[in-house]
């Protein structure tokens, strides 16, 4: 059963991964690739947080540049942000980047190929997700009424068959679900069909993306005291193959496994997902060769920037830089930012706002925001961080397949800790294959703690950073990868991610957060715990709409 159907109707690592050592006994040969691994934001990140944590002062500004708003980090929710005001006619603010210009929503070329470095696919919208089907209509993807029940998207964006293949026992199999069927699977289909239509003592429906939209009933809102395993163990679930894919899901979607996380969550990810397409099967998602960069960036393209150092305030302007420091200032919010300058050292420019949308995630806000404990937030509110591993193989030619299911968009491995790999040309692919193509292998680190995975992402070494990101494509094609290879980027996500885990729905700091409207207002698919487009974006056109009154 393909994913699509099923919505509608590091202890392992060192165990499968080449490691150093077997590495130099020549695993590559004499022709290794390229290798390039990216700590992404690492080092920015870290910047910031030592100075903005140090007793020192910090140091004075070169610069001052005043605007109305300023917008602190361009992920998916400052990016929302930006264009909603943009769209309305609001042109006094400043989008600053922050250590990752594009967050989660970023995207590389490797040998002219696109390919994406985090999030890869957007499922389709349902009509709760106005905001976002009204972002895919202004870029021509969703075509005539977005507040239809079933629009028409662009074809091209329409993930093209095959969706997903599944490698299980050491054969594929064209479906994600192995073994299909069973009572148990038919049960909880049916279980998910009904949900989709529940509603709560409020009137509202049980699981609504954006989440915030979802009933406050308290009785479905218990589900968050239980994991997914312990409702699915409630409910008398016992097909392996269910259990499975559950917990696939949860470490695909949520970056850990389906014990750590909410019954709530898990349920929402399956019955809140009911968007329709006219020409598409329900169910289906929109994909780029590049994943979600393609989409930030042409929401970016109908901003009207002008220039960064202008001072003209009738533009929207762009900042590089992190913020080290954000206060209230008086009427004003000052925000002190460091940017890389002449010969790699940084210099520090004042951006002085009456207003400020924090768009940063909340790990780095609890250590530039000034005051944001008196809001209410504190750091043992701060939601679980998961890790992850995105690596990109540009390959010379396809690798030859064998057997019957040819290569599909996404393939997966069921006896994997890692998560497979994803096709970046799958969209490209008509009569014949492109040349060249990039495989792009995503791996949770979900069979370890966060704080071990981001220790062993800070101390390992490049052979093993590439091991742990090759293992998919080694468990299915061997050795003969290898001379496919023309080079390799890996990019570690060291909190790539907030994993709603059980009781945090009720989360007070996360409420504070999202309650909060002052000067400083927050805007992150942080204050969801639930790191996906939707949610990111449901908070940056909640953040521009309050800031326009």
């Amino acid at each position: 059963m393909q994913r699509r159907h099923f919505l509608t109707t590091l202890g392992a690592l060192s165990a499968s991964s080449l490691t150093a050592c077997e590495w130099g006994k020549g695993v590559l040969g004499r022709s290794t690739p390229p290798v390039t691994v990216l700590r992404t934001g690492m080092q920015q990140g870290h910047a910031a947080r030592d100075l903005a944590m140090s007793t020192r002062p910090l140091p004075d500004p070169g610069e001052t540049i005043h605007c109305d708003l300023a917008i602190l980090g361009s992920g998916a929710a400052g990016i929302t942000a930006a264009w909603k005001l943009a769209r309305e006619g609001y042109r006094n603010f400043i989008l600053l980047d922050g250590p990752v210009a594009g967050g989660n929503t970023a995207g590389e070329q490797l040998g002219g190929v696109p390919c994406p470095t985090a999030a890869h696919y957007l499922p389709l919208p349902s009509q709760d997700s106005i905001h976002v089907r009204e972002m895919l209509a202004s870029l021509g993807i969703l075509r005539g009424d977005p507040n239809a029940v079933a629009p028409e998207y662009d074809e091209n964006i329409l993930v093209h068959p095959l969706h997903e293949r599944l490698r299980s026992g050491g054969r594929w199999q064209d479906e994600l679900l192995p073994h299909a069927g069973t009572p148990d699977q038919a049960r909880f289909l049916a279980t998910i069909a009904t949900l989709r239509e529940a509603r709560g003592n409020d009137g509202r429906r049980v699981f609504v993306s954006p989440l915030a939209l979802s009933s406050a009933d308290p009785h479905w809102r218990a589900l968050d005291a239980l994991n997914f395993r312990d409702w699915l163990q409630r409910e008398q679930y016992t097909d392996k193959h269910l259990h499975w894919y559950a917990n696939y899901i949860c470490r695909d979607e949520f970056g850990t496994g389906y014990t750590d996380i909410s019954a709530w969550a898990g349920l929402h990810y399956f019955a809140s997902r009911d968007g329709h397409a006219a020409n598409a099967e329900a169910g289906s998602v929109l994909t780029w060769p590049d994943g979600l960069n393609s989409l930030a960036q042409g929401l970016l393209r109908q901003v009207p920037f002008g220039n960064d150092s202008s001072s003209d305030t009738t533009r929207p302007r762009r900042l590089a830089g992190s913020a080290l420091r954000v206060r209230e200032q008086g009427k004003q919010v000052e925000v002190l930012v460091m940017q890389a300058g002449p010969q790699g050292a940084p210099k520090f420019v004042c951006i002085n706002a009456k207003r400020v949308i924090c768009a940063m995630p909340l790990h780095i806000a609890q250590h530039v925001v000034e005051g944001i404990r008196d809001l209410g937030f504190h750091s043992e509110h701060l939601p679980r961080q998961a890790p992850w591993l995105v690596a990109n193989f540009l390959l010379r030619r396809f690798p030859d397949e064998k057997g019957d299911v040819p290569l599909a968009w996404d393939n997966v491995l069921r006896e994997s800790p890692a998560l497979g790999y994803v096709v970046a040309t799958h969209q490209l692919i008509r009569v014949a294959k492109p040349e060249r193509t990039v495989f792009t292998t995503y791996n949770a680190l979900a069979e370890t703690t966060p704080d071990r995975a981001r220790m062993w992402m800070k101390q390992a070494s490049d052979s093993d950073v590439l091991a742990a990101a090759a293992q998919d494509l080694l468990a299915v094609y061997g050795k003969a990868l290898w001379p496919l290879v023309e080079q390799v980027h890996i990019h570690l996500h060291a909190h790539a991610m907030a994993s709603p885990t059980p009781g945090f729905l009720g989360n007070p700091g996360l409420q504070a957060l999202r309650e909060t409207d002052g000067r400083i207002r927050f805007a992150h698919a942080d204050l969801s715990g639930y790191s996906v487009f939707e949610e990111a974006g449901w908070w940056g056109w909640r953040g521009a709409v309050r800031a326009l009154g």
